[in-house]
């Protein structure tokens, strides 16, 4: 099922599911009954992109510090539950908008249909959320592909949920493995009417989770498989957010980012266009300007690969031509450049 088929669940004031946008979301690297850091964690992510935030639940001490977050921030709050389905129950007593059940580590029926009662009287939604790391034993010794275990592991939690008539459903089924976790997604679109989280967990440092992540969702996202997405970094929680928008915007599905092109450099470039292009992309990304900017290293070649911006700048030997839609309206020295490309830029926005 395509994200604009989906069912659709409200997580506090957002709607997920039953429409084109896909919804960023981080998860607060501190311990969640560090109140304020926590609170900092999630307005930082909230003012660079991130829909909604995602918070562990190891102790009591976590469950309660719920409470005093929803106070300090604006957009939902998810808990993360495992093992222990009395947090589940705390955390939606505390304020939590949405939590994560984990089909690998909470199989009591009984606590489930505890927490799916309290969760329908105050209309929180649960997420639930397989990992390669903890498939369902019933399932584990299988001899199947993993993206199926996956699948069975969600499907058994899910038609537990329904059978207590909850329907208040996201689903995620990540592994590290690309294929593997594009197979199992693929399967669940086309088994369940519920909304998707995508990501693949465990991803790695930085560089390696944005290709990682890259390689495993861009398909997915293609396809129009996915409600919200996650990039998981071993880093900082901004970072991921950061990361989501740039994938999203490149797949055409968040519009309110700048698109910036650079050349690769080659032997012919005689200006050193790397500085000034990281530049400028910081200017771009830090005042969220809405254009198409170019920076490239020829001019010989430079305004006809970049002709498709909406304002561009090439350089030759100490020498810059800045151009819009291809025709070059000025030159100006290197030491130049970037102040006059900024205010045109700033003439556009």
């Amino acid at each position: 099922m395509k994200r604009t088929e989906t069912r659709q669940a409200q997580i506090g004031r957002l709607k997920l599911g039953g429409q084109n946008k896909v919804l960023i979301q981080s998860m607060c690297k501190h311990k969640t009954s560090h109140v304020e850091e926590v609170i900092k964690e999630i307005n930082e992510c909230a003012a660079l992109g991130a829909s909604m935030m995602r918070v562990s639940i190891l102790d009591e001490e976590d469950a309660a510090a719920i409470k005093e977050i929803k106070k300090g921030i604006k957009i939902p709050l998810i808990a993360d539950i495992h093992f222990n389905g009395d947090f589940a129950i705390a955390a939606i007593k505390n304020g939590a908008n949405k939590i994560r059940l984990n089909p690998g580590n909470i199989n009591d029926e009984n606590k489930i249909k505890e927490i799916v009662e309290l969760a329908k009287k105050k209309k929180v939604t649960i997420r639930v959320g397989a990992n390669s790391g903890s498939v369902s034993k019933d399932f584990d010794l299988f001899d199947i592909p993993l993206s199926h275990k996956l699948v069975l592991s969600v499907k058994k939690h899910v038609e537990i949920l329904e059978k207590y008539d909850f329907h208040d459903i996201v689903i995620s089924l990540k592994a590290s493995n690309i294929k593997e976790t594009i197979e199992a997604y693929r399967l669940a679109s086309e088994m369940f009417p519920y909304p998707l989280h995508i990501g693949i967990t465990e991803a790695g440092p930085y560089d390696l989770s944005v290709i990682r992540s890259t390689a495993g969702l861009a398909p997915l996202l293609l396809e129009g498989i996915g409600d919200t997405i996650r990039i998981s970094i071993t880093g900082d929680a901004q970072q991921e957010v950061i990361a989501a928008k740039r994938l999203l915007h490149d797949c055409g599905l968040y519009e309110d980012y700048p698109t910036f092109i650079s050349c690769p450099t080659c032997g012919r470039t005689q200006v050193d266009i790397r500085p000034l292009g990281a530049k400028v992309f910081k200017y771009l990304e830090d005042n969220n300007i809405k254009l198409t900017v170019a920076c490239m290293g020829c001019i010989v070649n430079g305004p006809g690969e970049g002709k498709n911006a909406d304002i561009g700048i090439a350089g030759g030997k100490g020498q810059y031509v800045i151009f819009k839609k291809g025709e070059i309206i000025k030159k100006v020295s290197e030491a130049e450049a970037y102040d006059a490309l900024i205010k045109e830029i700033d003439s556009l926005r």
